[in-house]
């Protein structure tokens, strides 16, 4: 039986992603309720597909927005939605299947035990994860740690983690940005700059290929762009906290010293 959460849910943003959302609901399902989906402007049919579901099984609900918004504008839909209710965390997940559901407990785990932390997915690669994505998303952590002074963000693009709903939604209620692609580097970035710290847990990825249904809407030369831009922004950003970001970090290591 899936655990049941007054406070924890699961939170999927989806974008003609076709079968594999369905599969992804029903394997979170058998981990979690309860699971929210929001159908990012859709036209794959998903989303009479999802609302079905939810008529089935009151442990799913499904937001449908009318035109696509991007993966942060969803989400920050469903998050506003969340905290209304009372919840407290939601746990990100990827639609396409990537993100291994079984892990969903773990992550829950861990933030309720930490539950002012920031629970990061820490991906285990399996040969079917493409190489220049591999490579390509080291240059993107190395300037996420830069930007908060190795503050502890194992990988600022895996999209399964547990963010505390509150601290989230203040963050992206501040800014403009965060809407799209850019939305999980920049998260844990800002989360870290407003005194939320990380954790990491490993989970494995898997990257399918079309014809196992595999669908991914990334853009070599869009989404990089895109990254570009906003590590550009983050890191004015980062210049003008630098003095804070150094004390936090002493009183952290000076905090360790002095604990047992």
């Amino acid at each position: 039986m899936p655990e049941r959460s007054p406070t924890h849910l699961v939170l999927i943003p989806s974008y003609d992603t076709g079968d594999k959302v369905l599969e992804t609901v029903r394997d979170a399902r058998r981990f979690w309720e309860p699971v929210w989906i929001v159908v990012d402007g859709s036209t794959d049919g998903t989303a009479e597909r999802l609302q079905g579901l939810a008529r089935a099984d009151a442990g799913v609900r499904v937001f449908v927005l009318s035109r696509n918004q991007g993966k942060g504008a969803a989400i920050l839909h469903g998050l506003r939605a969340a905290v209304a209710q009372g919840y407290t965390h939601v746990l990100t997940m990827d639609a396409d299947g990537q993100h291994a559901a079984d892990r969903i407990p773990a992550f829950m785990q861990m933030s309720a035990q930490l539950p002012a932390a920031l629970v990061l997915g820490k991906p285990v690669f399996d040969a079917s994860a493409p190489k220049l994505r591999v490579v390509g998303r080291r240059i993107s952590n190395w300037w996420a740690n830069l930007e908060t002074l190795w503050a502890g963000i194992g990988d600022s693009l895996f999209g399964m983690r547990v963010y505390p709903a509150a601290a989230l939604l203040q963050v992206m209620e501040s800014q403009l940005w965060m809407r799209r692609f850019d939305f999980d580097v920049e998260a844990a970035v800002r989360l870290v700059w407003a005194g939320v710290a990380p954790v990491n847990l490993a989970a494995p990825v898997r990257y399918f290929r079309p014809e196992e249904g595999g669908v991914s809407h990334f853009n070599y030369l869009r989404d990089n762009a895109l990254l570009s831009w906003m590590h550009m922004r983050l890191f004015a950003g980062f210049v003008l906290r630098v003095p804070l970001l150094l004390a936090r970090n002493l009183k952290l290591s000076q905090q360790r010293r002095q604990s047992p």
